[in-house]
């Protein structure tokens, strides 16, 4: 069997059920002990994924579940999305918007979910104070624009990220949970993009990946869960490159304008709830 690590758990961790589902799901594997932990290893990276996310589901066992056997097959499909739901969802609306703003193009259905409502005036946009926008009950735009994407690389990018971090939370803490960090980041993220950019047209989920992270980050620190466990290099990834747009380089390359408040803002609020949510579970255990 290739040595592809699946899980790196303490020796405290009762594994024994864990194992027993593994073996009546035919999922083949075998558990080490190397330095000072449990490790439990997988042919390959596809079984590993899905030992994982038995793992997050399941970590005492679960007689009752039915799941295919098979990695890559259409029950495991369907048990991703079926645990992911939310996610899907939230990614399914963010779809819709860019079929219908035309990624950021068409500004007359655009209008009705940037932060600040606008006008075209020849070249310019001419932007409605945001005061006058929430007295007439718009308060939707306070979090819609994390829907608005410029660009298909903007979307696919942030599409995958919050594929990738909005299912760890939410297999782990529920899909209502993920919903309302969700808005919450958002809501976080838009505001700071506002003060301190003032009336501009922004958008896209960044700041609400900035907050996703944050979260992981503490709460992995203070109550350690296989879940929040991100890849080697994800981290450090993120945050040179929140460096690299503040600094302005990637803007002076051409890319485009950067959000920057919004991912700040987003990876600050994440790392406060995170914190919260953290400290909560470490005290529950």
């Amino acid at each position: 069997m290739s040595a592809i690590a699946a899980l790196r758990l303490p020796l405290t961790v009762n594994l024994a059920a864990f194992v027993a589902l593994l073996q009546r799901l035919q999922v083949p594997h075998r558990v080490s002990e190397e330095a000072g932990e449990q490790v439990l290893w997988v042919p390959d990276e596809q079984f590993a994924e899905t030992a994982r996310e038995l793992y997050v589901r399941y970590p005492q066992g679960d007689p009752h579940v039915r799941l295919a056997s098979k990695p890559g097959s259409s029950g495991i499909v369907w048990q991703r999305l079926s645990a992911s739901w939310m996610t899907a969802a939230v990614l399914l609306l963010t779809l819709l918007v860019a079929a219908v703003t035309l990624l950021g193009d068409n500004l007359g259905s655009l209008h009705w979910l940037s932060f600040q409502d606008f006008r075209i005036q020849g070249d310019y946009l001419l932007f409605t104070p945001l005061s006058d926008s929430l007295a007439a009950g718009q308060w939707w735009r306070l979090v819609t624009p994390m829907l608005v994407h410029f660009g298909v690389l903007h979307l696919a990018m942030n599409a995958m990220w919050y594929w990738e971090l909005g299912r760890r939370i939410e297999q782990q803490q529920g899909p209502w949970c993920l919903l309302l960090l969700t808005l919450l980041y958002g809501l976080v993220s838009n505001l700071a993009q506002y003060w301190f950019g003032g009336p501009s047209l922004f958008g896209g989920l960044s700041g609400v990946l900035y907050g996703l992270l944050g979260y992981c980050w503490i709460y992995q620190r203070l109550a350690p869960t296989s879940a929040y466990r991100l890849p080697p290099g994800v981290l450090v990834m993120m945050l040179v490159w929140l460096l690299l747009c503040l600094s302005g380089l990637i803007t002076a390359l051409g890319f485009g304008s950067i959000a920057n408040a919004a991912h700040v803002g987003g990876l600050l609020v994440g790392c406060l709830t995170g914190l919260f949510g953290g400290a909560l579970a470490r005290r529950r255990r």
